[in-house]
């Protein structure tokens, strides 16, 4: 039986769709059919249920999946014993949001890139929400985002936290003395997109300060956070590792006020047989992270367990 073959056969049944599977596997929805009749020709029933909706497992399909699994698990089980199991291949379809582009995303490629030549990284940049919604879907392999995913199939890791400044532009008119954090919120304040884990977190925060109607501007795209704070057009409620060439230089200033504590940012991804690729990037993705903590001020990026 071809192993291909059962490979195809189990991303359709993940993602339910043929043009997923075929964009997945790097293939035409054609080849993926094809396979799949093939399959069918040579057990001798039907795996799938097609209609209007998508692609559903029959019966049987539902039964061949499970020896399927098992039988893509003892291959890579096979590969290990012969020293292989780091020989990855293919597309792999990764999830992230701003804050993460912006710091460490670029030595976790070049590492992608020395460690596994063959893989093909598909980079999406979106919101947390967004990219939950796309790994569910199967659309996405791999995500690093702000929210602890909890579904069936999907594993998740803490790779660090980013603590929260509020960040002036050194020759603002904002660069003032403040009272409080009250005083400080009389100035429109620059935050994360609407809904997004840093935006909920910074309402919370400032409602446990009796603080009920801020003045907040939420902006989807770290890079134009920090371009209009360094206008002078609010104070940015910034991780500091994000602006740290800015602070060096003195052009922009950390206010001495108390702000919310900051947010995770985790690993989650797709879990299962043919999917060890997945895991490979996440333990190489603890190692990029780890030496970008020692490359920044230790206080503006926190590992887990410090």
């Amino acid at each position: 039986m071809n192993m291909r073959f059962l490979l195809t056969f189990v991303w359709v049944a993940r993602l339910g769709s043929f043009r997923l599977t075929a964009e997945k596997l790097s293939s035409t929805q054609a080849a993926i059919s094809s396979r799949i009749s093939v399959l069918e020709t040579e057990l001798g029933v039907q795996l799938f249920q097609r209609d209007s909706r998508g692609v559903n497992l029959t019966r049987e399909g539902h039964q061949v999946l499970g020896y399927a699994e098992e039988m893509l698990a003892t291959q890579q089980r096979l590969l290990q014993s012969l020293g292989q199991s780091d020989r990855f291949a293919g597309r792999l379809r990764i999830g992230v949001m701003d804050t993460v582009i912006h710091s460490w995303l670029g030595d976790l490629i070049s590492a992608l890139s020395r460690d596994y030549p063959q893989v093909e990284v598909e980079l999406t940049a979106d919101t947390a929400l967004n990219l939950n919604e796309q790994l569910l879907k199967g659309q996405l392999d791999l995500i690093f985002q702000t929210d602890l995913l909890r579904a069936d199939g999907v594993r998740n890791v803490q790779l660090a936290s980013y603590p929260l400044s509020w960040i002036v532009a050194k020759d603002a008119a904002l660069n003032r003395d403040y009272d409080d954090l009250a005083d400080l919120c009389q100035e429109r304040l620059l935050t994360f997109s609407r809904l997004s884990r840093p935006h909920q977190d910074m309402l919370n925060f400032l409602h446990q300060h009796e603080i009920a109607a801020p003045r907040i501007s939420c902006i989807n795209s770290v890079a134009a956070i920090i371009k209009l704070v360094a206008d002078g057009f609010g104070i940015g409620a910034l991780p500091p590792v994000l602006v740290s060439r800015e602070l060096q230089s003195g052009a922009m200033i950390a206010l001495p006020i108390e702000t919310a504590p900051g947010f995770a940012v985790y690993a989650s991804w797709r879990t299962g047989a043919g999917l060890e690729l997945n895991e490979a990037v996440v333990s190489l993705s603890q190692t990029v992270v780890a030496e970008y903590q020692r490359s920044v001020v230790p206080e503006h990026f926190v590992l887990p367990g410090i």
